[in-house]
């Protein structure tokens, strides 16, 4: 059971997560970190607490102020890191988000949605949330002899395009695509120990799409009751959801998965409605 339980293990690992602090990112590092990885946490807005918490649990780490749209601050971070850790095995890209700018509503018709919210939202989902990251922390992955795991957090809207969120749906969908190029370009030009995937988050309560599921009252929106009844499961997924399947794509237990989009979304994915 030992043995089982090792291929696991991601002791030795350094982690690099972008938005590292937020609801996801801060649960994703606390998993990776209590596996045994070396967490370095990457933000634009910092939560002392998310480090402090961390660092309660006997995790390493260490945070950095990172624009993830900006090469050159990716670049200066990741200098960093490689000098005081020496190598990044694993990069987690949890950096992304909506903008009402690209969000229908009914006093915002899709005939009007302005191109640059279109262009904010698909540049923070694409670019900063998965290639720009890819290109710089990749640079130094694929030095590492025995390879490493790049994980790209996605979107149900990626798999199932949602109404109103036309924007993010087709940014999401995008880092699907590029999930899958970049394992097969990696693989196959660098090394095929370094491995690309991608978690599809369901429905979770973030403070991002809260005030679309959930009225200040407390009771769910119209959207919210069609999400659970849509959810087989009947609940809103919970952050720590997400730690065992990035610990799984991080670690050797995964050595044969890449290119694959996994959805985490109590089966509303598989559900047809009837």
């Amino acid at each position: 059971m030992k043995k089982i339980f090792e291929i696991f293990s991601l002791k030795g690992k350094v982690a690099v997560v972008t938005g590292g602090t937020g609801v996801l990112g801060s649960s994703i590092s606390q998993g990776l970190g209590e596996a045994g990885a070396k967490i370095c946490l990457l933000h634009l807005h910092p939560r002392k607490e998310v480090v402090e918490n961390l660092r309660k649990k006997k995790i390493v780490v260490r945070d950095f102020l990172v624009d993830v749209l900006r090469r050159e601050s990716l670049e200066i971070c990741r200098e960093k890191i490689l000098k005081e850790f020496g190598r990044i095995d694993i990069l987690v890209n949890c950096a992304g988000g909506n903008v009402k700018e690209a969000t229908c509503f009914p006093e915002q018709k899709f005939f009007d949605l302005p191109l640059s919210g279109l262009e904010k939202v698909v540049g923070l989902n694409l670019f900063g949330g998965a290639i720009l990251p890819s290109q710089v922390f990749g640079k130094a992955m694929v030095k590492n002899e025995e390879g490493g795991s790049i994980i790209n957090i996605s979107s149900m809207a990626s798999l199932r395009p949602l109404t109103r969120v036309v924007g993010y749906s087709a940014s999401k969908a995008a880092v699907n695509n590029f999930t899958q190029w970049l394992a097969v370009h990696l693989a196959r030009e660098y090394s095929p120990r370094l491995r690309v995937n991608a978690i599809c988050p369901g429905f979770f309560l973030t403070p991002q799409n809260r005030w679309l599921l959930i009225e200040e009252t407390g009771n769910l929106t119209p959207r919210g009751k069609s999400v659970l009844a849509h959810t087989p499961m009947g609940e809103f997924g919970k952050p720590e959801d997400l730690i065992g399947v990035s610990i799984w794509l991080a670690s050797s237990a995964s050595r044969f998965v890449t290119g694959a989009v996994i959805p985490v979304d109590g089966g509303f994915s598989a559900f047809s409605g009837v």
